[in-house]
């Protein structure tokens, strides 16, 4: 029988110590000593914004993969890795058109990868598995930027070792923008009325520390966090003006479903996806993210002055962000009824169909009854050829299904297109499967056939793909 120790945060928010005792955390005989009760707010850690700098017609992003040292309580140093900081990373600026190169210098003392999740980019420059980055050594993905408007990320994809990475620190967003999106009249002032959001949920132990050390059982269910942050930030608030706001929220955690909603009920509206601008806004009241799944939001908080609003996880109702209206607008957008036409495949015009089972059974998870193989290609996929992928779900459990290389649109879910939410009709790269769910996406490759570097396919619960949940295609 183990004993662990670990920090978790009260709904008061007062920070404990727990004492555990039993084979995995939330043992039956725990103790809890309050240490620490100050009911204290922390001003929301908003990313630095990167825009690169212009050296011989590229536009050259630098950044060093480091150790360091974050704050997220008040009496305690702890230990993480980050990118250009102490935890996370910068927002990256990149324009549709424009030829970058982003720079990574790796500081630490093992070997990691840095994957752009969902950059349209050629194979040897996607930072998947292939692309190792060792220590003290420097490696650029060099690449002219091509797709549309979106909000993206980076992180770690070294083989075995992505969800610890991922946990320790290293994740940030990618902005790409075009001239499309910034003549919509939407909110655009980073920081202001447009605001990042890197959603995590986390173990600490008693010392303050960041706890990665996943049971079996935990691999295979997903390592959940008790502790909630926010761009680094626990217990975290915003000062915003009354206006429209725009979220730009990415689940950035390892394998916890958020399922968000403001705690007074108020609606807002989403107006993009992973990879695209929806073609209208869609009104909600609550939005399901699996990790890896980014959504564009815009709350209005016009008649709101002085008033506060909470957005929280309604699965754990546990808040991630106090939101308090508390400045007038110095501007005031008004979102279109109207943002963009996109053009959709049909099930008719595709030529292949293609069928990825995930499944499970005694510790090890696969897909198509296989586990990830470096030294094995599982697809070759045409260049130009529209496919059905018919994802399935053959587990009692929640996974979520990512395509490196390509943007996708969901065709039908369980059997059926009324089964898909309007909020998930754009463009995507991550697809969330619940138990026993069936989806069936329409993929193209329009680009970088390479007859030797693979792109790889993989659930976005980071335990089930480091373990195994994974396989590699070519495009050819």
């Amino acid at each position: 029988m183990t004993r662990r120790k670990f920090l978790t945060l009260s709904s008061t928010t007062s920070l404990w110590i727990l004492t555990g005792c039993g084979s995995g955390r939330g043992g039956t005989n725990n103790s809890k000593i309050n240490i620490l009760d100050t009911n204290k707010m922390n001003d929301l850690l908003i990313p630095p914004l990167v825009e690169g700098s212009l050296r011989n017609g590229v536009r050259h992003y630098d950044l060093t993969i480091q150790e360091s040292i974050h704050k997220f309580f008040e009496n305690y140093d702890t230990a993480t890795y980050a990118i250009n900081g102490s935890y996370l990373a910068p927002t990256l600026r990149l324009i549709n058109g424009e030829r970058v190169s982003l720079n990574y210098t790796n500081k630490l003392n093992e070997n990691t990868t840095i994957h752009g999740h969902g950059m349209h980019v050629p194979a040897s420059m996607d930072g998947g598995t292939h692309q190792i980055i060792k220590p003290n050594s420097r490696w650029s993905a060099t690449y002219t930027v091509n797709q549309e408007a979106s909000s993206n990320w980076y992180h770690p994809h070294l083989m075995g070792k992505t969800a610890e990475h991922v946990y320790k620190g290293l994740a940030g967003f990618i902005y790409v923008e075009d001239d499309e999106i910034n003549a919509l009249d939407l909110p655009k002032n980073y920081g202001v009325d447009d605001i990042p959001l890197v959603l995590q949920d986390r173990f600490f132990d008693a010392n303050g520390q960041l706890d990665y050390s996943p049971s079996r059982r935990e691999v295979m269910h997903g390592y959940h966090g008790d502790i909630f942050i926010t761009n680094g930030t626990v217990d975290a608030y915003l000062d915003v003006e009354a206006k429209e706001i725009r979220f730009r929220v990415l689940n950035g955690a390892n394998s916890t479903v958020y399922e968000l909603a403001f705690e007074d009920g108020r609606t807002f509206k989403q107006i993009a996806t992973d990879n695209s601008l929806l073609e209208a806004p869609v009104v909600l009241s609550s939005l399901r993210l699996s990790p890896a799944e980014r959504a564009e939001i815009i709350v209005d908080f016009s008649n709101d002055l002085d008033k506060r609003a909470i957005l929280k996880d309604i699965r754990q109702n546990k808040p991630f962000l106090h939101v308090n209206i508390s400045k007038e607008p110095s501007t005031i957008t008004k979102i279109p009824n109207y943002l963009k036409k996109l053009e959709f495949f049909s099930l008719d015009e595709a030529v292949n169909v293609r069928k990825f089972n995930l499944s499970g059974e005694r510790g090890e998870l696969f897909i198509n009854g296989k586990q990830m193989s470096m030294t094995r290609i599982d697809e070759r996929v045409p260049l130009g050829q529209i496919e059905i992928w018919e994802i399935t779900n053959e587990m009692e459990m929640e996974h979520s299904f990512h395509i490196h290389a390509t943007h996708f649109t969901i065709a039908q879910r369980n059997g059926s297109y009324t089964n898909v939410a309007e909020n998930e009709k754009g463009y995507k790269d991550t697809v969330y499967l619940a138990p026993n769910d069936t989806v069936k996406i329409l993929v193209k490759m329009i680009d970088f056939n390479d007859s030797k570097l693979p792109y790889m396919y993989h659930c976005h619960f980071l335990e089930h793909e480091d373990a195994g949940m994974m396989g590699q295609f070519l495009v050819e």
